[in-house]
């Protein structure tokens, strides 16, 4: 044995396992480096908007799938993954699914079903029952939250912190698809049922989000709003 083979390394710490575990040993940065790389991708995410105005040009499957499997990384309860998204490029079907929302979102705007409150809280944002640019945008996804996942015995799977999981993957799969160029909104027509029937989703799903996604338009605009502070997003409970 040289000075150089020692033999197998003796482990830090033992544990026993009752299913298979692999190590990982992720890069550790340098401070400095990672400080950099923080402000650099908070500084990508600041240049984000939800856009209302959208271009009709192409935008190829693959930056979906790219956005899906980014989506797809996202941590979920007892890693159970409940989610689902549809990717829906065919004009006429999306043509259906404005159809629906509008019908929806017509019965919230003059059918006075969205409360006073809500209503002036949509105030700054000059939205509407108009959805037209479901018809513009070249992709829509919906995303679904699995409630359930069925299995290959034919039994039900129960999902656990669904609503927690599906929101940090679509999180992750807007920040995928802003730094592919392209723009989203998420948009949740209340109720959302409509999306269930149009797509074909079994019971065991619920419409979760609506994204649709496409290159903002070349006269696009968006409301003149700023974020939270820091001090306001944070509190520290320092030593």
């Amino acid at each position: 044995m040289t000075a150089f083979d020692q033999g197998p390394a003796t482990p830090v710490g033992t544990r026993s396992h009752t299913h298979p575990f692999l190590p990982f040993h992720p890069e550790r940065l340098d401070q400095a480096e990672a400080i950099r790389r923080g402000t650099e991708f908070h500084q990508h995410l600041e240049a984000r908007r939800s856009v209302r105005f959208f271009s009709p040009d192409p935008v190829p499957p693959e930056m979906i799938e790219l956005a899906v499997a980014a989506a797809n990384t996202a941590p979920s309860g007892a890693h159970q993954q409940p989610w689902k998204f549809v990717a829906v490029g065919d004009p006429a079907l999306r043509h259906k699914i404005r159809e629906a929302a509008e019908h929806e979102e017509h019965i919230n705007y003059e059918g006075g079903r969205l409360p006073e409150a809500w209503r002036e809280a949509l105030g700054p944002l000059e939205t509407d029952s108009d959805k037209s640019y479901l018809d513009t945008v070249p992709w829509i996804v919906v995303a679904f939250a699995e409630k359930s996942t069925p299995m290959p015995d034919g039994r039900l799977r129960k999902n656990y912190y669904v609503n927690e999981s599906v929101g940090i993957a679509c999180g992750l799969f807007i920040a995928a698809l802003h730094s592919m160029g392209l723009a989203t909104l998420t948009h949740t027509p209340n109720p959302m049922a409509f999306l269930t029937e149009i797509l074909h989703r079994p019971s065991t799903e619920r419409p979760y989000i609506l994204f649709p996604i496409g290159y903002p338009a070349a006269d696009c605009e968006v409301p003149d709003l700023a974020r939270k502070p820091l001090n306001s997003a944070l509190e520290f409970f320092r030593e």
